[in-house]
């Protein structure tokens, strides 16, 4: 059953099972709706002062640093999903290293049991082969930034095909089935979705209409954020067709270029970059829920218009008057995720925590929950999911990665850098212990 949640500005009401919940909340001194208890433990499930990429052989090891294809200090992880296998073994943990250099050796990884100096080991997936030519064969992978895993046991895997900023192949979407690492399906874009030296395709948000365990997940559509090229690609999974989306909508805002975190502040300007769909069954005609990363606008567009390549013949001035500006929240947001019950979730700068955000409601300060705040732990969430566990409970999964610091040189590697965090849906929501 979903939870239902009914806001106003000084008190939230949760109907969940059959019982109700209320909690009170008082307001921060900026301005947002916030709980009275502060700086929430999520549940630590990794954390590592660097990465510990683990090798075939330590004849690989040895090849990738004399080559200069494995730095140790390079190496920064973006996301995170995770596979709950059907047998009922313990969850696989993969995360996303993107090539921004050439000191990364593979793109693409899953958490070991191994722990090492720096933190748990990684291990390339599928293996080592696809990720070493770094760009010289196009049948495998170049550099991931992030990856969605569905219901039906395959992993959706945007490839950017780029490393820094050189276009070694064309951005690719593959499909690997999990367990046998098959390809199920691949897609190369065409060269009119993107712009070569230009574009870095960073996210893919993947809508099913045929999930599992009783579908077969093939009839889908794919949004592919292009921050760098200020616009995002639809793909028709089934009929293999994409077309390209750019408005003003999908651009930067120059006030919102400097970053700052936890004090250090970088400069960057990215377009289209987070996306997310409302749940199915909850009554409300079907968005996609998009934003730049640098920006402060949240912005909506019917699914039946963004998935319908008649209305996208006309450049930037393509269906404008389908898009709804939601609201402006004054900083920036990165990775966001969706509930079932229809809960918009995003990891907002400042303060450095967790919004969520019921769309029934507007997109106002008075209905943006601070659901969690951690100024140590959650500085910088790149990679945000609501996963469905073996139970039938939803999980919020992150990656943080402390961007800031690596942008301005002034990484401390002799501290906890990466995390990976999870907490219960209802638990995030209801402001009990993960």
């Amino acid at each position: 059953m979903h939870t239902i949640w009914f806001y106003s500005v000084f008190f939230l009401v949760i109907i969940h099972d059959g019982k109700t919940y209320s909690r009170s909340s008082q307001w921060h001194n900026n301005g947002y709706n916030a709980w009275s208890s502060k700086y929430k433990m999520l549940t630590n499930v990794y954390e590592g002062k660097n990465l510990e990429f683990g090798f075939p052989s330590d004849d690989d090891r040895k090849t990738a640093l004399r080559k200069g294809l494995y730095d140790p200090d390079s190496p920064l992880p973006i996301d995170v999903d995770v596979y709950y296998p059907p047998s009922g073994e313990e969850p696989r943990i993969f995360v996303t290293i993107p090539r921004f250099g050439q000191g990364v050796p593979y793109s693409l990884a899953y958490l070991t049991n191994e722990v090492r100096p720096n933190g748990t080991e990684l291990q390339p997936f599928p293996d080592y082969d696809w990720h070493k030519s770094h760009g010289d064969d196009c049948d495998g992978l170049t550099s991931v930034y992030r990856i969605q895993i569905d219901t039906c046991g395959k992993m959706w895997i945007l490839d950017s095909g780029e490393i820094e900023f050189k276009q070694h192949c064309a951005p690719q979407l593959v499909v690997l089935d999990i367990a046998t690492a098959e390809v199920k399906h691949r897609y190369r874009l065409p060269k009119g979705m993107y712009k070569p030296t230009i574009s870095r395709f960073v996210t893919p948000y993947v809508d099913i209409a045929d999930p599992g365990p009783y579908g077969s997940c093939k009839e889908a559509f794919v949004y592919m954020a292009d921050p760098t090229g200020t616009g995002f690609v639809v793909y028709d999974v089934k009929n293999e067709r994409s077309w390209r989306v750019e408005n003003k909508y999908t651009y930067p805002d120059p006030d919102f270029g400097t970053h700052t975190i936890a004090g250090e502040s970088f400069e960057l300007l990215d377009g289209s970059f987070g996306f997310a769909v409302t749940p199915r069954g909850l009554g409300l005609r079907r968005m996609l829920y998009f934003h730049s990363l640098s920006n402060d606008a949240q912005v909506a567009i019917p699914l039946d218009i963004v998935n319908d390549p008649a209305y996208w013949g006309n450049g930037i001035k393509s269906a404008m008057e389908h898009f709804v500006l939601l609201g402006k929240r004054g900083v920036q947001c990165a990775a966001p995720a969706m509930t079932s019950s229809g809960v918009f979730l995003c990891g907002h700068l400042e303060p450095i925590g967790i919004f969520g955000w019921n769309i029934f409601t507007p997109y106002t300060y008075q209905n943006r929950m601070l659901l969690a705040e951690n100024p140590t732990t959650l500085q910088f969430i790149s990679g945000l999911k609501v996963i469905t566990n073996p139970q039938g409970k939803e999980e919020v999964w992150l990656v943080s990665n402390r961007l800031q610091k690596a942008f301005s040189g002034t990484m401390n590697y002799n501290e906890i850098n990466y995390r990976i965090l999870k907490c219960g849906v209802d638990e995030l929501l209801l402001g009990r212990p993960c």
